[in-house]
Order: structure tokens, then C-alpha cells, then sequence
């Protein structure tokens, strides 16, 4: 067996955090072991993402070695996403899949014997493709996109509705705290995530983790050194052994520091961690009443700016909650803020955000708190000020700067229904967010913390870190199925 190529199944859900991230986990393990090559199921978008599309256009054109893509077939009339349930209806979606997962393993499996399938790497969100692999006696294996915290708290909900019996959603829209194991301090309800208020999100979160229960392993895109306490609090459960992998990054795009547009030169004239980036990932936007309070407050502040400002998609079509660029941001700007901060700052559209981060005049980022965003700014070492928007934001702003230090709280349980933005909005105000930025470009002891771990992050990964020696652990369990 000792030429014999080993051979993993990748099977990411079609949002643009989860499939990049995923890539890079893909790459990684590559790394560690030649004999192990990978497959990546791509399923396509149930919504329309340009992002996302152009994302799988590059994956197909620039080969990467041991790695190959195959675009899944779509049922003609696919499951449609409810836009009143988003979660469990894009969870039955990726699970409509399995037939087709099902015919390409059979043609797999039938390969010459230099090649064995080991076993499948899903998505939370595809933890339905457990069972295709169940089927063919093969081990899977979660990959995790979010942190160990998060994580814990999902078990500990599904723990307690399915064996204390209790009404989680009733708990959840409670007023107060709550101790969950994977956290040191109580969590207050209000940074609770919103999906799992309702039943939608419940429904999504007990059969997710249901799934993964089922699974050899849990890789976490996190570190020891970020989070010991929430690691350490599956130890003695019942649950999988959850691996901590991280941070797993797409720095493609950093070694030149930008690409010589005029924003990067601009930056280049710019001192040393003066600029703050206001950046808030793939569905980050704001009505008009929003945007022109960021605005004030950050020509209040004072500091150098580049702001990533998208426009809400329109709200007739149900299925696009994706934003994109305005034609012109006068629009929802105040009157002469361009021009009165035309040398402090830069209004743009779409952001290379990893590429800003590493830039040496940022010194501070306004972030939405989704966890790839988090890790990126570690990763760099510039501050954030929360303002979390969705999902489990919240409680990432939570973490960071309750539990970790590693954050200030601008507005740490600001949060929008991206699927209905016409409901109750709070505004968060100028006030708080000159605030914010003041205290995300001053406060020393946030700065110096976020430099110690920067550097923990990249020791982490490294040979001899204590992800690589995740990653080795996982890669040795993986081969042991090809003896």
C-alpha cells in the first residue's frame, strides 16, 4: 500500500465564507502528507452571489495540484429557500444533494487500486452527506468554519432540548444570562444568536448537530491559544473529538500588499496604523439612516478612513440578500462628506479586506464579527470594534471582548434581519461610533494583547505548533484507513 494515493471528499456549502475557507483546509492537509490528494464537490448557489460565482470561475481556472473540482448536478426544480426559514430550508437544499454525491462515489469507489477514498470533509452545513458516507462504511469528518465557543454553545442548546426537555427558544428570548460550559464568563441572551430564537434556527441547529455527532471528528478553525478554556470543555463528553486547525486564511493577494490601485497608493502614503477599515463581509450593509450616522461619526473621529460601503439589495427579490456597490455613494451620504474628507478617507465599494488588513497603515478595523474576519484581524494584529450584524456575530463580538480582551464593543448586540430588513432596526449612533473607533485606534492594552496573539496565531500554525500537530493527528488517523 505504500504507493497508494489516498483520497479525500470535500463537500463545502455554496456561501463564500464556508467554500474559501474550506479550500484552505483542503491545501493544508495537502501539505502535510503527499499520498493524499483531494476531491471538492461544488454545489451550485440556490441564490445569486457574483462573489461566490467568481470565486468557483478561479477555483476551475487555476489549477491547484491534488485537487479537482466537480460541479454537482442540480435538481430542475430545486428546493426553493423560505425566506421566513433560511436556515433549515438551505440545509435541506445542500441535503437534496445526496443522490448525486451518491453516483459520483459509486464511480470513486470503483477506481484502480493506487486510489482509496478515506473518507468525506463536510460542511455544518451539509452534515446530511454523513449519511452517503455511513453507506459506504467510509469516516466523516466536520469542518468546522466558526469557533469552539460557538460551537459549544450549540451543543449545549441541542443538550439541553433533547435530553433536559427544555424550551430553548422560550430560554433563548429570555432577558438575563445564561452558563454555557464553552465560555468562561455567563453569555447574556442578547448576543444569543437570532436564528436560534425561532424555530427555523432550532430546527437547523438540532439536526446539524444531531449529524455531528455521527462524525469521526470536528475540525475547528481556532487555535489552543485562542480559545483553551472552550477546547478544554469537550473533554469527558460524549461528543466527537474537536480539533482545533486554525486560523485557516486566504492570504492570496497579500505578498504585494494590494495590486497599485490608487486606494494602495493611497495607503502607502498614509503613517504607520493610522487608517481604521470599516469592512462587514458578504452581506454587511446599511440603510440610509445608518449609513449617515457612520459617517458623521467617523468625520468626528477624526482618524484616516477606507469604508467598504454596499448598497441592500432590493427588497422585491426575495432570493438576492446579497449587497453590492452603489454607482454613486452620494446618494446615501451626507451632503459634502466626500468632499470635506476627501484627504482622510476612502469610500469604496467591494474590499480586498485580507489585503487591507495586512497593509501597514491600517491600525484599526469596524468589523461585522464574522469569524474568518476575526481571525484575519488577529492574524495581522490591527483591533477591532465590533458591530456585529447576524448569525453568530454577536456572540463572536461577545468573545472577543468580554471573554478575550482582544476587542472594544462599539455595539456588541447591534444585529439586522438580513432576510427581512424591514423589521425593528436600532440605529447605533455617531456618538457611538466616533466612540468606537477612538477607543479601537487608542486603547494600549487591547493593542498590545492583539499583537501577542498575532504572533501565537502564526506560531500556531507552524511546525511544531499546536495546530500542526492537530493537523498531523488528523492526517495519521486519515492514512490509517488506506492499511
Amino acid at each position: 500500500m505504500a504507493n497508494t494515493v489516498a483520497e479525500l471528499v470535500f463537500i463545502p456549502a455554496p456561501a463564500v465564507g464556508h467554500i474559501m475557507s474550506i479550500i484552505e483546509m483542503a491545501k493544508v492537509l495537502l501539505n502535510h502528507d503527499q499520498r493524499l490528494s483531494i476531491t471538492v464537490l461544488l454545489i451550485n448557489p440556490p441564490f445569486s452571489i457574483s462573489a461566490l460565482t467568481t470565486y468557483i470561475q478561479s477555483l476551475a481556472k487555476n489549477t491547484i495540484e491534488r485537487i479537482r473540482f466537480i460541479k454537482l448536478p442540480q435538481d430542475q426544480t430545486p428546493p426553493k429557500l423560505d425566506p421566513k426559514a433560511p436556515f433549515s430550508s438551505f440545509y435541506e437544499f445542500n441535503n437534496s444533494h445526496c443522490k448525486y454525491v451518491r453516483n459520483i462515489m459509486a464511480d470513486m469507489m470503483n477506481q484502480t487500486d493506487s486510489v482509496r477514498v478515506v473518507g468525506f470533509v463536510v460542511d455544518i452545513s451539509c452534515t446530511g452527506m454523513i449519511d452517503v458516507a455511513n453507506e459506504l462504511n467510509l469516516p466523516a469528518y466536520v469542518y468546522f468554519t466558526s469557533n469552539a465557543a460557538f460551537l459549544g454553545f450549540k451543543v449545549y442548546m441541542e443538550t439541553l432540548y433533547v435530553d433536559q426537555k427544555l424550551d430553548v427558544i422560550e430560554l433563548s428570548n429570555s432577558e438575563g444570562e445564561i452558563v454555557v460550559p464553552s465560555f468562561v464568563n455567563p453569555v447574556p441572551t442578547k448576543v444569543y444568536p437570532a436564528p436560534y430564537k425561532v424555530q427555523d434556527g432550532l430546527d437547523f441547529m438540532l439536526s446539524t448537530i444531531g449529524k455531528m455527532r455521527e462524525a469521526k471528528g470536528i475540525m475547528v478553525n481556532t487555535f489552543l491559544e485562542l480559545e483553551p478554556h472552550a477546547i478544554k470543555s469537550f473533554s469527558d463528553t460524549n461528543f466527537p473529538p474537536v480539533y482545533p486547525v486554525g486560523p485557516i486564511l486566504n492570504l492570496d493577494g497579500v505578498a504585494g500588499n494590494g495590486d497599485g490601485s490608487d486606494l494602495f497608493r493611497w495607503l502607502d502614503d498614509q503613517p504607520r496604523s493610522s487608517v481604521v477599515l470599516l469592512c462587514f463581509g458578504s452581506m454587511g450593509c446599511f440603510d440610509e439612516v445608518q449609513v449617515k450616522e457612520i459617517a458623521r461619526g467617523l468625520e468626528r473621529s477624526g482618524y484616516r478612513f477606507v469604508w467598504s460601503l454596499r448598497r441592500p439589495p432590493p427588497l422585491d427579490q426575495s432570493y438576492e440578500v446579497f449587497p453590492i456597490d452603489y454607482d454613486d455613494p452620494r446618494v446615501v451620504l451626507p451632503d459634502g462628506f466626500l468632499e470635506r474628507t476627501s484627504g482622510i478617507g476612502k469610500v469604496i465599494g467591494w474590499a480586498p479586506q485580507v489585503s487591507l488588513l495586512a497593509h501597514a497603515a491600517v491600525g484599526g478595523f469596524v468589523s461585522h464579527c464574522g469569524w474568518n474576519s476575526l481571525l484575519e484581524s488577529l492574524w495581522f494584529g490591527v483591533p477591532t470594534a465590533t458591530l456585529p450584524i447576524y448569525c453568530e456575530q454577536q456572540m463572536n463580538a461577545f468573545q472577543m471582548v468580554v471573554e478575550m480582551g482582544l476587542a472594544v464593543d462599539l455595539k456588541m448586540d447591534y444585529k439586522i434581519n438580513v432576510f427581512n430588513p424591514e423589521g425593528d432596526v436600532v440605529i447605533v449612533t455617531a456618538e457611538e461610533i466616533e466612540s468606537g473607533i477612538r477607543r479601537g485606534m487608542e486603547d494600549k492594552e487591547v493593542r498590545a494583547k492583539v499583537k501577542e496573539m498575532s504572533k501565537m496565531s502564526r506560531a500556531a500554525v507552524a511546525e511544531g505548533g499546536s495546530s500542526y500537530a492537530s493537523i498531523g493527528y488528523i492526517v495519521k488517523n486519515i492514512m490509517s484507513n488506506i492499511i
